[in-house]
């Protein structure tokens, strides 16, 4: 993974550059290394609409099999919007409309025929808050293999569980009191086990909408550890208001502004040599 980068630009450099214009063309193609050879998910021409608004513009971009991609931009720029599209989360807000492809090993995940109870184990998500059910912890990680019909067996079950918490780096800390409550945890590792209710249903896509924004710095370097081991296995999007976040974590990094996605690059490059003006603007801090 990349090491956290500061940008190039200082705020004296900021101050002294000419006066730009950071306004979007509604025909602002996006720049960059958006697609790549056998993506696992690919997007075309996405657009979402919350009734007669527009949130999202003619998104195309790839994500690639075990990257990590960092998406970014100011707050209401349409990246969680984006991010929700990716497993249908958006269904369950009235109004909402998405337009576009939207392919999973190519796969449309909006056509008429998909069971989107399947797409969201293929594709899961953890959100900005934890949420664990108010469970125990084992029956937490179990729900999911339970539904799906996973598990053949107790013994099974049992694996799954053992399994996927040491996947999220939480079983050493959980393993003598698996049948108390997963609302019990600290909030860091109620995150962790959120991470392993998604991974134990053997997903191949986790999506990740601001995941540390609720933790403090020590539970925040431990979930940045585990998206880094979990990208041996998993392709993971995530949805960072941290910049420093995004330069740690990710290979690649999208910046969303208004809607549009305008520059997809090396997460490096984003950060020390952006090629659009507004990213540049952003990361160097004259807005959002």
């Amino acid at each position: 993974m990349k090491e956290a980068t500061a940008a190039t630009k200082t705020a004296k450099d900021s101050k002294s550059s000419p006066k730009q214009n950071l306004e979007v063309d509604q025909a602002q193609v996006t720049v960059g290394n958006r697609f790549c050879e056998n993506p696992k998910m690919s997007m075309r021409d996405v657009n979402v609409f919350y009734g007669d608004k527009q949130a999202i513009y003619d998104v195309s971009v790839d994500i690639a099999k075990n990257e990590v991609i960092a998406m970014i931009g100011p707050s209401g720029c349409g990246k969680s919007t984006f991010l929700r599209s990716l497993n249908r989360m958006n269904d369950t807000v009235d109004g909402c409309k998405v337009e576009g492809e939207v392919l999973l090993d190519g796969d449309n995940i909006y056509h008429k025929n998909l069971d989107v109870v399947e797409l969201r184990a293929r594709v899961g998500m953890v959100f900005q808050k934890p949420n664990p059910f108010p469970k125990s912890i084992f029956e937490n990680i179990a729900y999911g293999p339970k539904i799906h019909g996973l598990a053949d067996s107790r013994v099974d079950l049992d694996e799954i569980v053992e399994g996927s918490l040491k996947k999220a780096g939480l079983w050493e800390e959980v393993k003598e009191r698996l049948h108390q409550p997963g609302t019990g945890l600290s909030g860091g590792q109620q995150q962790r086990l959120c991470i392993a209710r998604a991974i134990a249903v053997s997903p191949e896509v986790i999506l990740m909408d601001e995941p540390c924004s609720a933790l403090d710095p020590i539970a925040t370097a431990r979930i940045e550890e585990l998206i880094e081991e979990l990208s041996q296995n998993f392709t993971i999007a995530i949805v960072t208001h941290s910049m420093q976040q995004a330069a740690r974590v990710s290979n690649r990094t999208a910046y969303f502004h208004l809607g549009k996605l305008i520059e997809v690059n090396p997460t490096e490059q984003v950060f020390t040599m952006p090629e659009h003006q507004l990213t540049e603007a952003y990361i160097t801090g004259r807005f959002g």
